[in-house]
């Protein structure tokens, strides 16, 4: 499929998706989102594809934000549709089976830092800048930074950092937990594909299935999240992978896994 505000493409078994719109500092507007949200639908139904790396065109932003100009006008049911929009495909793209790591490769503010934190793993290049800057302009997060920001780093951290409009860099993102790791950009996407790997080596199903429990369970107390994580065990003893898993191991080898 061809796309106007990204590109899609393949390394392997790995998917690369950047966000393409370098003139406007990959800033995300209506249409960038609607296609991030067809990429998530390609990616699903691509076997081959067996981890995503999100990422930003160029090296001075992975996104600098939502393109705010493109909601000027619009009435509050109009911008309440497109945030609705917007916060679904960030919810299908933390919701996909397969592992998605951010390589956040400069300004990732407003919707940008929205999108890294709706990934599984976000690596930062050295002069990466997170922030939610949305009321020094008179809104507030609209693509679930108000709800995954506190997930990550902490309420009181989280509060402080939306209330304040604030903006950190890759140091203190790492020293708080928004980020995993930080490396110098010109190793982030090397960085990145060799985590992809790593995570690819292990059973895609169990993978999946551990991504899953992980990001259900917190929805809920701890009670229910131990059930949600036995149906998942449930599920992986079904597997020819653990079959495969499990003999290997017996057996002293690499295990052959086929997801299935």
């Amino acid at each position: 499929m061809e796309y106007q505000n990204i590109i899609l493409e393949k390394d392997g078994s790995i998917g690369i998706l950047y966000i393409n719109r370098p003139k406007a500092m990959n800033a995300l507007n209506i249409a960038t989102i609607q296609e991030i949200g067809q990429a998530i639908d390609e990616v699903k139904m691509d076997s081959e594809i067996k981890a995503l790396i999100v990422t930003g065109s160029g090296d001075k932003a992975f996104v600098a934000g939502a393109d705010i100009i493109g909601f000027m006008g619009l009435s509050p049911e109009q911008t309440r549709y497109y945030t609705d929009e917007g916060e679904q495909i960030f919810r299908k793209l933390d919701a996909l089976s397969k592992p998605v790591i951010a390589a956040v490769n400069g300004f990732a503010l407003g919707g940008g830092c929205e999108l890294a934190m709706a990934c599984d793993i976000r690596l930062a290049a050295e002069g990466a800048v997170f922030g939610l800057p949305e009321v020094s302009l008179g809104v507030i997060p609209g693509y679930g930074g108000t709800q995954r920001l506190p997930r990550l780093i902490g309420e009181g951290r989280a509060k402080e950092l939306t209330f304040t409009a604030g903006v950190i860099d890759a140091t203190e993102a790492y020293r708080i937990g928004l980020v995993n790791h930080v490396y110098p950009l010109a190793e982030l996407m090397d960085e990145a594909k060799k985590l992809a790997k790593k995570i690819m080596k292990n059973a895609p199903l169990s993978v999946g299935y551990a991504k899953l429990a992980i990001g259900q369970g917190l929805q809920g107390d701890l009670d229910s999240g131990l059930r949600i994580e036995s149906n998942f065990f449930g599920l992986c003893v079904a597997t020819e992978d653990m079959k495969e898993g499990t003999q290997a191991f017996v057996e002293k080898r690499k295990p052959q896994f086929k997801g299935q």
